[in-house]
């Protein structure tokens, strides 16, 4: 069904790079959360957080630094905060004949991952439900973990965005709605041009779409230089769009956004050129059935 209004999420900061891939991107707690506060402005009704080590860059799980961001974009902006569950999934082998842990493994229990969301109970976060090669690293979200995160999420009375990265993870998703670990409508979110994941292509995201429940709420994106195309395709299949840093840091090829808004001025600019229109924050929460 196509949506007049469309809700757009700004991914602010992923969980990869530091400002040696882009110096603008958002770090420390009042970076990311004035980002996400500009990027409302520019028309994002969602802030998907991840957060960092303010002196490293680095990925982090501190609860502090989630509720540093969550209170700061609170105190400025009605917008929904979606905050990420997907710290402590990375695991990278060493090398030995028996093969062990090596530096910069992250795997977590899934009390762990979804701390920070039962103490700050933010309104969304996401739920990774598939595991896949990412890069040098696998991204590791086995089935019982996720279940167990899937029931922690809901009994704290936060709705799950549940991440999908190639079809099998649509059928995990659809396995968790089936056994009522997730509640309908059930939001998706189809994540195309991940390295090792489903590549970024019209015929994927609508072969994604078309095996969503038929209730689903969804949103799409692409990485790198699908971004916006991406978009486009989205909002022409009924669904929202997602843009921001953790994504692309691209504003036009060759040129870098240089704030996290921009990239949402021109998803806006898009969508207004298929008439459609951003939605805003109230109307955001009745199209992902918040309220």
């Amino acid at each position: 069904m196509q949506n007049d209004k469309v809700v757009i999420t700004v991914a602010v900061t992923g969980g990869i790079g530091d400002k040696s891939r882009h110096p603008q991107l958002p770090v420390t707690p009042k970076e990311i959360a004035d980002s996400a506060v500009e990027a409302h402005a520019a028309g994002a009704a969602v802030a998907h957080i991840h957060v960092r080590d303010p002196e490293t860059a680095e990925p982090s799980m501190a609860v502090e630094y989630y509720q540093e961001v969550v209170e700061r974009i609170r105190a400025k902006t009605s917008m929904i905060i979606n905050l990420t569950t997907g710290a402590g999934a990375r695991i990278i082998p060493d090398d030995s004949e028996v093969v062990g842990l090596n530096a910069g493994t992250t795997w977590r229990s899934p009390e762990k991952r979804v701390e920070h969301v039962l103490q700050l109970k933010p309104e969304l976060c996401s739920l990774d439900v598939g595991s896949m090669n990412f890069g040098p690293r696998v991204f590791a979200n086995v089935l019982p973990h996720v279940e167990k995160m899937a029931i922690l999420i809901r009994e704290a009375g936060v709705k799950p965005e549940l991440e999908v990265f190639d079809m099998g993870h649509v059928e995990i998703a659809k396995h968790l709605v089936r056994r009522g670990l997730v509640q309908t409508p059930a939001i998706f979110q189809l994540c195309l041009g991940i390295e090792w994941g489903i590549p970024a292509s019209p015929a994927n995201m609508m072969i994604m779409m078309e095996a969503l429940p038929p209730d689903a709420i969804w949103c799409g994106f692409g990485v790198g230089p699908a971004s916006f195309a991406m978009v486009a395709q989205a909002a022409l299949l009924g669904g929202n769009v997602r843009v921001g840093f953790e994504d692309n840091f691209y504003l036009y090829r060759g040129m870098e956004a240089q704030t996290n808004s921009q990239l949402v001025e021109k998803a806006v600019h898009i969508l207004t050129a298929l008439d459609r229109e951003p939605a805003g924050s109230d109307e955001a929460r009745r199209i992902l059935h918040l309220e």
